[in-house]
């Protein structure tokens, strides 16, 4: 379903000018009668899989409880990725696995009873555990031909973790990996939760040194994206209260080495309410000129870095998700926000001069790039990523039916894919370098897709 952010303003102000009984619910949905023509219909397909548009079509190239090249299993709840070169002309996926404190074996890399997990070394594991129990969260690492659309391999790359939901990419070729978690040593933990880690993008290697990133800040992290031209660092929060936080390291490119981190704050409006739940105080379309908060205390062991920001005057978002950077901004998505909380998607231009003392001669920026308010055009937008013609696609993860949909710069919308299951959201969006595989997850089912088809053909 398609509609351009600027017609549905203008549109549905006028039909509550008109008729005061009507919903803007109601109007939205008015609005939303035509299809963007990026890619044509979508097709369900005979195994009731996956609806595709014309053309298109999918491998699951990845099963949760398969086995690895390790000889380990692959974890279940499957969540973000990214894509990276890798030997050969072959391409590097980095996925998380959202798996939660407590979980059963059979959903970490060990299996049942965990009786593989003597394979690896126990220095690399973040959490052991109290008892033998360790933390089943982490990272796997898949290589993958897209000239021969085959998986090469899979195996275990960080583990010991606790909910690693989403995460993003750097240009120095890692995976950040997030925890989705603040629970704190105790109650069979060994260790503080709550932290993003460092995953190298490699293929042959030992797992990842499991060192906590922890001048990035303590809270329910969501993802990252970096700004390549500073080395700053943007990290969501996922809870109604959150933040958006900036890191700048000591030394770019080295996040182990520290650095400083802040929340972001709009000039001459502190503490703004961006969510427009309750009333429309930022409207679509509407950009405003931002200031960083430089925040202390950030290991945060009382789990309130958001409500001190916000008391400094931190603006305040409703579910960070996900963030990733384009060629005109970083987008990130809030995905309760709206007056009928079904998402937002804003955008963050940096200064020319991002993270130095010169930023206030030419400040950021931050927009509100849309809010449908209509679960027909969007319902509660998690993971995106930029394609390579430079639209968005993004995962739903809603209360019903769950769809990929692509949003053009314009802020038109559009449905790429259709989980036909019965439910579960979409997660990991990312393209393959050379932008002719789309990858992306099923999470409830643990199923990783490779999806090719016409994308030059698009409208």
């Amino acid at each position: 379903m398609a509609v351009s952010r600027r017609r549905f303003l203008g549109a549905a102000a006028v039909s509550l000018g008109l008729a005061g009984l009507r919903s803007l619910f109601d109007a939205d949905r008015l609005l939303a009668v035509s299809p963007v023509d990026r890619f044509g219909p979508l097709i369900d397909d005979a195994e009731g899989i996956l609806a595709l548009p014309e053309g298109f079509h999918y491998r699951i190239v990845s099963r949760a409880g398969e086995a690895m090249t390790d000889g380990l299993i692959v974890p279940a709840l499957h969540d973000g990725m990214a894509t990276f070169p890798g030997p050969d002309g072959l391409t590097l996926l980095v996925r998380n696995h959202e798996v939660s404190w407590g979980a059963s074996g059979e959903l970490g890399p060990f299996g049942e009873g965990h009786r593989l997990l003597d394979r690896i070394d126990a220095s690399r594991i973040f959490d052991p555990g109290a008892a033998g129990e360790p933390a089943l969260g982490g990272t796997t690492t898949l290589l993958y031909d897209t000239r021969e659309q085959r998986l090469v391999g899979h195996r275990l790359s960080l583990t010991g973790t606790i909910r690693n939901c989403a995460g993003g990419p750097t240009p120095w070729g890692s995976w950040v990996t997030c925890e989705e978690t603040v629970q704190r040593r105790g109650n069979g933990r060994l260790r503080d939760h709550g932290w993003n880690f460092e995953v190298p993008a490699v293929w042959d290697a030992p797992l990842a040194d499991p060192v906590p990133l922890e001048a990035m800040g303590r809270f329910n992290h969501e993802a990252i994206a970096v700004d390549a031209a500073s080395g700053a660092v943007y990290e969501t929060e996922d809870d109604t209260e959150g933040l958006l936080y900036r890191f700048l390291p000591n030394e770019p490119g080295h996040l182990a080495a520290g650095g400083r981190l802040q929340a972001l704050a709009i000039r001459e409006q502190p503490s703004l309410d961006t969510r427009n739940h309750d009333r429309e105080r930022v409207a679509v379309g509407q950009g405003f000129e931002v200031h960083w908060i430089d925040m202390d205390d950030v290991h945060s062991p009382d789990d309130d870095l958001r409500f001190r920001g916000f008391a400094a005057g931190a603006a305040r978002f409703a579910r960070g998700e996900g963030i990733w950077q384009g060629d005109d901004g970083i987008y990130f998505a809030c995905t309760n926000g709206g007056r009928l909380q079904k998402g937002q998607i804003l955008r963050y231009v940096p200064s020319p001069f991002e993270g130095t003392p010169r930023e206030s001669e030419r400040p950021a920026t931050l927009e509100l790039f849309i809010e449908p308010n209509d679960s027909t055009l969007i319902e509660n937008a998690d993971n995106l990523t930029m394609a390579p013609w430079g639209d968005l696609i993004v995962c739903e993860d809603g209360t019903g039916d769950d769809f990929l949909v692509g949003v053009t710069p314009e802020g038109e919308l559009y449905r790429f894919a259709h989980n036909l299951t019965g439910g579960g959201e979409f997660a990991g969006a990312c393209f393959s370098p050379d932008g002719s595989t789309f990858f992306v997850n099923m999470q409830a089912q643990g199923w990783t897709f490779a999806i090719t088809g016409p994308w030059h053909g698009r409208g």
